[in-house]
């Protein structure tokens, strides 16, 4: 089995439990809920319910990016003793976490130059991003290198998709995930977004149904298309935001629709959390096709 070390900031919405069992190594996204920080990224010092909770009742979050220096002082001690790391960030289309990671690594090469650490931008976000780094688990199980599972993860993470729905888009424009021309045209009475991570990264407005049953629907036949007829999923993540009847009612949907061998559903964290607010269902899973050809088959005239 391949020794080298797997890290991933908190964005990944991967359970505690998960983590820790596979040796993941994570760097904490800062969030801040009504000005208070919570430097570890995740939920120590706050529940995922008081987060939600507060969010609906108008609170105010955000989140913090991680400077290069961190990753430089992490990386630089991964060199010095010259161990072998792989590093899988959110998105750069939402986040500069791993432009920051990029620049870190430039400046720790020219130290060390015979370094051994991959930096991979995961252009996916939440479950998206965890998915991809459970199938970097299971390539270092299977053998490959340091290298091998890097340049792996750059194609495959082009068919891993991340289809979401939210309550309310003026959480995504408070953040700067959306105009507010986009934030407010989604919001019509009655009306419920539908969204997916584009290829190159950002959050993009793709659809619109109207109720919540509906959005449910069509988050499960978006997955549907991406398949060939015949495909049989290993795993199917969903992730939601203090709505977990919501999420299993997704799942029974999608169940109905593609075998499925396993479904994961899990609440989502705060990285991602603080942007979408209560009400968020996402849907994670790998398809059949990369997202710039579902982009081209099915929103180029859009």
């Amino acid at each position: 089995m391949s020794l080298f070390t797997i890290m991933a900031d908190t964005g990944c919405d991967l359970p505690k439990e998960y983590l820790e069992a596979n040796n993941i190594k994570t760097v904490p996204i800062a969030f801040n809920i009504d000005g208070v920080e919570h430097a570890d990224g995740s939920w120590q010092e706050i529940s995922a319910e008081e987060f939600y909770n507060r969010l609906g009742s108008g609170s105010k979050a955000g989140t913090t990016l991680i400077n290069p220096e961190i990753f430089t002082e992490v990386f630089t001690e991964y060199a010095k003793r010259d161990e072998e790391l792989l590093v899988i960030l959110l998105s750069s289309g939402l986040s500069g976490t791993a432009q920051n990671a990029a620049v870190a690594l430039n400046t720790v090469r020219e130290r060390y130059p015979d370094c051994k650490i991959c930096v991979v931008d995961s252009l996916n976000a939440s479950g998206g991003f965890g998915l991809l780094t459970v199938l970097a688990v299971n390539k270092r199980a299977e053998g490959l290198s340091l290298e091998e599972t890097a340049q792996w993860l750059e194609k495959k993470k082009h068919s891993c998709f991340s289809l979401f729905t939210v309550d309310d888009l003026m959480y995504l424009h408070r953040g700067g995930r959306l105009s507010k021309l986009q934030a407010v045209a989604g919001s019509i009475i009655g009306i419920k977004p539908l969204l997916n991570v584009h290829p190159d990264g950002s959050l993009k407005l793709k659809d619109k149904a109207r109720g919540r049953k509906a959005s449910l629907e069509t988050l499960a036949s978006q997955l549907k298309r991406s398949l060939n007829d015949d495909t049989k999923l290993k795993t199917v993540v969903i992730i939601h935001s203090n709505c977990e009847g919501d999420a299993k009612a997704l799942s029974e949907i999608v169940k109905s629709k593609v075998e499925v061998e396993e479904f994961k559903l899990s609440m989502m964290g705060p990285v991602i959390g603080a942007h979408v607010g209560p009400g968020c269902i996402a849907l994670f899973f790998e398809a059949d096709m990369d997202r710039p050809v579902y982009e081209e088959r099915f929103y180029s005239k859009k």
